[in-house]
C-alpha cells in the first residue's frame, strides 16, 4: 500500500521549498523505498530549485543520503529490508558498452525507479539525480542502494553519496594523483575540500587550495592543504607555478565549474599535467582556449562524472578509512538541521559559511 511521508519540494523556479506530503507507493520489480536517517544539503539541490537543471518541476529535493532499506520488489537480491545504504545516483545497468568493457563507472545507461511519487493531488514529482531524499521515505531502483557498515553515523554515510565522493574521486579515480605529486584545487568548498582530502589520501606531496574566501581556505588547510592562496588578490596560475618550481602542478582540479578558473587550472598545470573538471558548469558556459596551447601542453583534459566512482566498490572503502581514522568524513559536517531548514540552509550555502548542511529524520 502506497504511503503518505513528509517531504521538501521545489515547487516552481526560484520560489522557497517547503514541506508537503508526499505519496510514496510500494516498490515495484528492482526498486525499494528506503527510510531516510540523513541527507545533506548540496549545491546540485539549489540548481534545481533555481531552473539550472531543467524546468520540471516541482522537484522533490535531497539526494546525499543514508538511510535503511524498509521494502523492496520482485527480483532485487543485492540489498534487503534492514540493510543500512547509501543512496547513489548513478544504479549502473551492467549491460551497456561501458560496463561489458569493465569500466562500469562509466555506465551509458544508469538507471531510477520507474513509478513516480507524487502529491496528495497525483501531481508527479521529479526527484532530485532520481532520488528525492529530502523526505522521510523515498523511491528509489535497488542499485541506487550501496550496503555498508551501519555502525558509521547517517549524517557522516550520506555524504558520500555525492559532494565528498565527487571531490575524493576527481582526485583519485579521475585524476590518477600519485605519491610526490604536486596539486592544486580550484575552490574550496565541500567538493574542492574532499579532493583535498582524497590528495592526501593518495600521498600528494603538495597541495595548493585556491579560493577568493580566507574562511575557505583555512578549512582547506585544515583538511590537509599545504598551502594556499587567495584568488582575489593573487594570481593563482603565477602562485601555483612559483610554488611548484615554475612549472605548474601535476593535476589541477577545478571545483568550480567557471570558464574563468578552468582557464586557470589549464595554464596552471605543468607540461603533459592533468586538469580535472568536478564543477559542474550551466548549460550556456562557453570556453575559449587557443587550440595550439591544447596541442603545445600535451596531458589530459578530464571531466570527472561522480568522481567516476563504482559505489560499490568505492563507498565500502571510504567508510573503512573514515572508521580508521585515516580520514575524518565528520569534518564536512557544519551543522545538522530538520526537514523545515532547508531554505535557511540554502542561504548559509550562499554566505559561504558551511560545508554541509545535513538534513537528520
Amino acid at each position: 500500500m502506497a504511503q503518505q511521508v513528509q517531504g521538501v519540494i521545489a515547487p516552481g523556479r526560484n520560489e522557497p521549498v517547503r514541506v508537503e506530503t508526499i505519496v510514496v507507493p510500494d516498490p515495484g520489480p528492482g526498486e525499494a523505498v528506503v527510510k531516510i536517517k540523513a541527507c545533506g544539503v548540496c549545491h546540485t539541490d539549489l540548481h534545481y530549485k533555481q531552473g539550472g537543471i531543467n524546468d520540471e518541476f516541482p522537484f522533490l529535493l535531497g539526494h546525499e543520503a543514508a538511510g535503511t532499506v524498509e521494502s523492496v520488489g520482485a527480483g532485487v537480491t543485492d540489498v534487503a529490508p534492514g540493510d543500512f545504504v547509501i543512496l547513489n545516483w548513478r544504479a549502473v545497468c551492467g549491460q551497456c558498452r561501458a560496463c561489458l568493457r569493465g569500466r562500469p563507472w562509466y555506465c551509458f545507461a544508469t538507471h531510477n525507479a520507474r513509478q513516480k511519487m507524487t502529491l496528495l493531488d497525483g501531481t508527479e514529482l521529479s526527484p532530485a539525480l532520481g532520488i528525492g531524499a529530502f523526505a522521510e521515505k523515498t523511491l528509489v531502483a535497488a542499485g541506487q542502494c550501496t550496503k555498508v557498515d551501519p555502525a558509521v553515523a547517517p549524517e557522516i554515510a550520506g555524504l558520500l553519496g555525492c559532494g565528498v565522493m565527487a571531490g575524493i574521486g576527481a582526485a583519485i579515480n579521475t585524476g590518477n594523483v600519485g605519491r610526490g605529486d604536486s596539486v592544486a584545487v580550484i575552490g574550496c568548498g565541500g567538493v574542492g575540500d574532499a579532493a583535498v582530502v582524497g590528495s592526501r589520501l593518495a600521498g600528494a606531496a603538495k597541495i595548493i587550495a585556491v579560493d577568493i574566501d580566507d574562511r575557505k581556505l583555512a578549512k582547506a588547510a585544515e583538511m590537509g592543504a599545504t598551502h594556499t592562496v587567495n584568488s582575489r588578490t593573487t594570481d593563482p596560475v603565477e602562485a601555483i607555478r612559483e610554488l611548484t618550481g615554475g612549472f605548474g602542478a601535476d593535476v589541477v582540479i577545478e571545483a568550480v565549474g567557471r570558464p574563468e578558473t578552468y582557464q586557470q587550472a589549464f595554464y596552471a598545470r605543468d607540461l603533459a599535467g592533468t586538469v580535472v573538471l568536478v564543477g559542474v558548469p550551466t548549460p550556456d558556459m562557453r570556453l575559449d582556449l587557443p587550440l595550439l596551447d591544447v596541442f603545445g601542453r600535451g596531458g589530459a583534459l578530464k571531466s570527472s562524472w561522480y568522481g567516476d566512482c563504482l559505489p560499490s566498490r568505492d563507498f565500502p572503502m571510504l567508510i573503512d578509512l573514515h572508521q580508521q581514522g585515516r580520514i575524518d568524513l565528520g569534518a564536512f559536517v557544519t551543522e545538522t538541521i530538520g526537514l523545515g531548514d532547508v531554505e535557511k540552509a540554502f542561504a548559509r550555502m550562499h554566505e559561504g559559511d558551511v560545508l554541509r548542511s545535513v538534513v537528520v529524520l
